[in-house]
């Protein structure tokens, strides 16, 4: 059966009335072909479950009741933060629907020298949303109550000048340097993975990561796309210290 589960971003409680939001309606009464009276699961980022029953379908409406609640543990035991340079294509959107439904807690992407795609303001705003409804969408399939947030893009420089090394294990892809996965400690705080877009990172923004305290590792002698460079070091981190 189809996974009957929907994100909205309403306040969910015990008896309330919900208004699926209208692209999950759509789904529901288009696709799924759903009638008054058949239950789905609504999820609003706070780590619940609600069990519902639908009520009133119209037109380009679908109401939902909330009957029950049930708590959703099934968060990865680390916290990761992607850092992702900017990729093209459907490379971008791949690397996010993956890497939350492997457990990353957020995604910010960057902008960098050799990234393909140079957004403008309003374009980086709209890509911005359109990759956080990625993420949401990841989390109806898999599972997830908690929705990752998919931040602005910035530049790496601006990115590292807000966000100080205390506190983080900081990790990158780069054969300089490296050590292997299994030479780290097993973090007890935020991880931040950076992975550089399509021609890698460039030297000068190596060596800005390095000094900001990011540790090169290698995870085997090919070189991998940056959408499999992502993916392949998360599952790398969820088999070392994680929950696979």
């Amino acid at each position: 059966m189809a996974n009957l589960r929907f994100y909205t971003p309403s306040p969910l409680a015990l008896g309330a009335s919900v208004q699926l939001s209208e692209s999950a309606a759509a789904h529901a009464t288009r696709a799924l072909r759903l009638n008054v009276g058949d239950d789905v699961i609504l999820f609003n980022g706070d780590g619940f479950n609600y069990n519902c029953t639908l009520t009133d379908i119209k037109k380009n409406s679908v109401t939902a009741v909330v009957n029950s609640a049930t708590a959703v543990h099934n968060e990865s035991p680390l916290n990761i933060t992607l850092v992702q340079a900017i990729s093209s294509g459907d490379r971008m959107d791949f690397t996010i629907q993956k890497a939350v439904e492997l457990g990353v807690k957020n995604i910010q992407p960057i902008s960098s020298k050799r990234s393909v795609v140079k957004l403008s303001a309003e374009r980086a705003e709209k890509r911005t949303e359109h990759w956080q409804n990625i993420a949401i969408s990841a989390c109806e399939q898999s599972g997830r109550a908690y929705v990752p947030s998919v931040l602005a893009p910035t530049s790496l420089e601006q990115w590292l000048s807000k966000n100080p090394s205390a506190n983080s294990t900081r990790i990158l892809l780069n054969p300089i340097g490296a050590v292997r996965l299994t030479e780290i400690t097993k973090p007890s705080t935020e991880i931040q993975l950076l992975i550089g877009a399509e021609g890698g990172l460039s030297q000068e923004e190596i060596d800005l990561a390095t000094t900001h305290g990011f540790q090169s590792i290698v995870l085997g002698p090919r070189i991998l796309r940056t959408e499999t460079a992502a993916l392949t070091a998360i599952a790398a981190m969820q088999l070392a210290w994680g929950d696979f």
